[in-house]
């Protein structure tokens, strides 16, 4: 087994007296959002507005307890990894690191998942609404891609479903694609998911390496692997989304981590060709274009700015190519975005939700999804490079919260943003950690028993 580095994270060290009361500080206000959120979508549902959360006021589900001997499941992984994936993270090699993260994650994802029975896997992706629903109405894809955007409006002559139509052609194609490998069914489709998903934390760690060095990637580790996103992991398709955006960003990290040659020209190219392709299977991670930026721009004492303008230049190309592959086959993705967002605002999800309460309330489903210890690590964050990493996350969060088209269900759909947000967790106070860690896990499993989640 290679040993391990034992530099400390670049943003270690005795934290000021002041930044160990942040935390908490943190956890208050976000404990304060959510309750407050809650208690003005109960009013709201009271008077007789529809929020279209069946039956939640926060998250998309109402609450009801459903307490087994199933969650013992989660529980025995959250004490697992609690007592033992910090040291762990410290001693393992790095591949086998990056690739205990993904076992860890998923494995985490699936017991929680399983607390509520075997059928939440596969039940979630079984709805007349989500991608499985149309995947046998495709014939080839360059039919899909030619005519895809005739079916996106609810007025059209074959709509097609509601998460079909609200995304590019990517989304749906992707599970077309393993169906016509034989790997039909939905137990298939929520193994590619759930996998997705998961190899998103090894793609945050690949990441924090290059902007703040391998101490710090293992400090967050446990932190990014028990984190409540996890529950829509195990099963959302925003899971695969998360995936293919995060190893986007990783690759274009790394490319402007070392000195410019062949394999970083590489590397800034499979990123761009990684993101481009995350762009046609969501419009929504156009926001997290400033993510991307930020991974090269802190770099910009060592590369200076023409380093900077040329990784993203051959990022730029790599994006192009992709979207020129989707308009040869009859895709137009700026068409695509505009029918969308016009299905999106005639639908009764869309016109009952009063856009001032979710506004907020996006925002507390985020934190809940997040959980504790970003929360508690974003309120410690100081001015060094790996800050901006969950600050770009979040302002890609804002910039998608006031476009006004997400409304209620960000738990889910943010997933590919709240994946990076426990990276905030470093900043945490070291004596403070393994209580932070222990805190989200609780959270994720208490969410799990609580609300019965669509997904």
């Amino acid at each position: 087994m290679t040993r391990a580095p034992t530099e400390a994270p670049r943003v270690a060290g005795p934290a000021p007296r002041s930044l160990r009361r942040r935390p908490v500080a943190g956890l208050l206000l976000a404990v304060l959002l959510v309750a407050g959120t809650a208690l003005v979508g109960w009013q709201l549902t009271r008077d007789g507005v529809v929020l279209h959360l069946l039956g939640g006021y926060v998250l998309r589900g109402a609450w009801d307890p459903l307490l087994s001997a199933r969650v013992l499941l989660p529980v025995a992984v959250a004490l697992a990894a609690v007592l033992w994936g910090p040291a762990a993270a410290r001693t393992a090699s790095w591949r086998v690191l990056l690739a205990g993260s993904a076992a860890a994650t998923a494995g985490w994802a699936v017991s929680l998942a399983l607390a509520s029975g075997w059928a939440r896997l596969t039940e979630p992706l079984g709805s007349v609404y989500e991608y499985p629903h149309d995947v046998g109405r495709v014939g080839g894809v360059g039919e899909l891609l030619r005519t895809f955007n005739d079916s996106v409006l609810a007025d059209s002559a074959d709509p097609w479903t509601t998460h079909v139509s609200g995304h590019p052609p990517g989304a749906l194609l992707a599970f077309v694609l393993i169906d016509r490998a034989g790997l039909g069914g939905l137990g298939w489709a929520a193994a590619m998911c759930i996998a997705a998903g998961a190899l998103a934390v090894p793609a945050v760690l690949v990441t924090v390496r290059s902007v703040a060095g391998e101490g710090t990637a293992r400090t967050v580790a446990p932190f990014l692997v028990l984190a409540p996103t996890a529950l829509w992991v195990a099963t959302s398709a925003d899971a695969l989304f998360a995936g293919v955006f995060a190893w986007g960003v990783a690759l274009l990290a790394g490319a402007a981590a070392p000195r410019w040659g062949r394999g970083a020209a590489a590397r800034a190219l499979g990123g761009g060709l990684l993101l481009g392709l995350a762009l046609h299977l969501s419009f929504g991670l156009a926001s997290l274009g400033l993510l991307a930026l930020a991974v090269v721009v802190v770099h910009r004492q060592r590369l200076g700015w023409g380093g900077i303008v040329r990784v993203l230049a051959v990022a730029a190309v790599g994006v192009a190519v992709v979207f020129a592959l989707f308009a040869g086959g009859g895709y137009d993705w700026f068409e695509g975005l505009s029918l969308t967002a016009e299905r999106v605002r005639s639908g009764p999800s869309y016109a009952d939700r009063p856009l001032a309460f979710f506004l907020v309330a996006n925002l507390a489903a985020a934190a809940v999804a997040a959980g504790p210890a970003a929360v508690a690590g974003l309120a410690c964050l100081r001015r060094v490079g790996l800050a901006l990493v969950p600050l770009a996350a979040l302002a890609g969060m804002l910039v998608s919260d006031v476009t006004g088209l997400v409304r209620g269900e960000t738990e889910r759909i943010w997933l590919p943003f709240t994946v990076w947000l426990p990276v905030a967790a470093a900043f945490l106070p070291v004596r403070q950690r393994r209580f932070w860690l222990v805190l989200s896990a609780v959270t994720a499993i208490a969410v799990e028993v609580a609300v019965r989640t669509e997904w």
